[in-house]
């Protein structure tokens, strides 16, 4: 290469080194320029809200049916029909099952007939009785005709035995004549005959009074006996027609009938549950709170206005439920091992919405905290423990502020000390601000900053929490 094609290469590399140079120069300025005219960060705030709010406790609670009961047959046989919809309501008395009734109309048709015999014997037996009882009358009336024959065959007899104690010493001095007192010792012979023949027939009719007596006694006895056999077979009758009945089974209280637990053809009996009626308008909801949690909702629940004397409920999808409830049923003791008590509250059910069995949190305001200061959730930073906000004063400048949260109130935390009233705080945008920048406010109703819903108004009525929790770290 010659030597002046070089220097025009290097002059030439020069030149372009210099241009670039001069570019970069020219970007960094370019950098430069804007940062030094930049706006201030916008950030949105909210003040400092100050008002009274309940502070709630919530306890998992089971609904359970108002009266609940298990549908069990009292007889046993097979399951004939279903008489009722299930998950409908039922009313008192209505026919829910049917078991096959022939056995039992067989029993009763049985017991019928044992108790038609039992009549009848005891009829014969009356009818025996009566008659017995004439034959005893009889007897009894021919012994005392026997007996008036007997005296007057006694007296007949005696009459004659003294004519022959007479005719004979007549006889003996020829006054009277042999023949005559033949005659009267003939008669008194024919008189002696006569009284033995009354005797016997006396006897007789005695004899015949004893047996109408047995007879009447047998009578009597044969009508005990039919008596407690009618009694007996009365009694078969009643359990014949109550098992009977009882293949027809029906619902004890009126409520909502559930799914059925046996199907048709199946062999059931007194421990089969068929289904189950429970009465849930209005519905229990079980919870346990612990000792002290007690003792604070009984105190409360004397001193707060009845919109705070009743229950919330919060179902499963986190909706609040309509209606409100009020306690009804109060546990007997503290449970030993949890240290807690059963509480029932009742909550009217009109749309059945809630079924037994359900899950659901109950929620109750054991306190009211007067003048509170609130501020949202998310405006709340946690630095390895220690929490800030960011406090807007009047120039715009951002300073940040160490402040103790204490409970939780729906989305918002009770701010224990840190702030006053009225001041702002930045809500969103914090973390790209530094102490003491200038930002550009942008103001969110207290509502809106609380659950991030822009335009939302008010503050939100307080959501359920168990207890004062930190906020996340940022």
């Amino acid at each position: 290469m010659s030597i002046e094609l070089m220097k025009i290469t290097a002059g030439r590399v020069e030149r372009f080194g210099a241009l670039l140079l001069a570019s970069a120069l020219l970007c960094a300025a370019c950098k430069e320029a804007p940062k030094a005219a930049s706006a201030p960060q916008p950030v949105k705030v909210t003040p400092v809200v100050q008002r009274d709010v309940p502070i709630y406790r919530e306890w998992t609670g089971t609904t359970v049916g108002y009266v609940t009961a298990q549908i069990r047959p009292k007889v046993s046989g097979y399951l004939a029909s279903q008489e009722y919809q299930e998950g409908m309501r039922v009313k008192t008395g209505d026919l829910l099952f049917r078991i096959d009734p022939q056995q039992y109309q067989i029993a009763l048709d049985n017991a019928n007939g044992k108790l038609l015999q039992a009549q009848s014997q005891k009829a014969q037996a009356e009818s025996q009785l009566a008659q017995s009882q004439s034959e005893l009358a009889q007897a009894k009336a021919q012994v005392a005709q026997d007996e008036g024959d007997l005296a007057r065959a006694v007296a007949t007899e005696h009459k004659t035995a003294l004519e022959v104690q007479r005719y004979r010493p007549l006889v003996a001095r020829g006054s009277l004549s042999q023949q005559e007192l033949d005659n009267a010792t003939q008669n008194n012979l024919a008189d002696q005959a006569t009284v033995k023949a009354a005797q016997a027939n006396v006897e007789k009719a005695r004899a015949g009074v004893e047996r109408a007596q047995a007879g009447v006694e047998k009578a009597r006895a044969d009508i005990a006996v039919a008596q407690a056999a009618i009694v007996q077979a009365q009694a078969s009758v009643r359990e014949a027609q109550l098992n009977l009945g009882w293949t027809r089974i029906l619902s004890p209280i009126g409520g909502t009938a559930g799914i059925k637990q046996a199907d048709i053809g199946d062999l059931v009996g007194p421990t089969t549950v068929l289904t189950t009626v429970a009465t849930i308008d209005p519905i229990y909801v079980q919870f346990s709170p612990s000792e002290q949690e007690y003792l604070r909702w009984r105190e409360t629940h004397q001193k707060a206005p009845s919109n705070l004397s009743e229950f919330e409920l919060i179902l499963a999808d986190g909706s609040t439920y309509p209606h409100r409830g009020t306690a009804e049923i109060l546990g007997l003791g503290v449970e030993a091992t949890t240290g807690t008590i059963a509480i029932r509250a009742s909550f009217p059910n009109p749309e059945n919405l809630l079924r037994p069995g359900q899950y659901a949190k109950v929620r109750f305001p054991i306190e009211v905290r007067k003048n509170a200061l609130l501020v949202p959730q998310r405006a709340v930073r946690d630095t390895q423990g220690l929490l800030q906000v960011g406090v807007v004063a009047a120039d715009s400048t951002v300073s940040l502020r160490s402040v103790d949260v204490g409970e939780r109130v729906g989305s918002l935390w009770i701010v224990e000390r840190g702030l006053t009233p009225g001041e702002r705080i930045i809500v969103e945008g914090l973390e790209k601000v530094k102490a003491g920048e200038k930002v550009a406010p942008i103001a969110v109703e207290a509502a809106a900053a609380a659950q991030g819903v822009p335009g939302a108004a008010g503050i939100p009525a307080p959501a359920p929490a168990p207890g004062p929790t930190r906020p996340p770290a940022k």
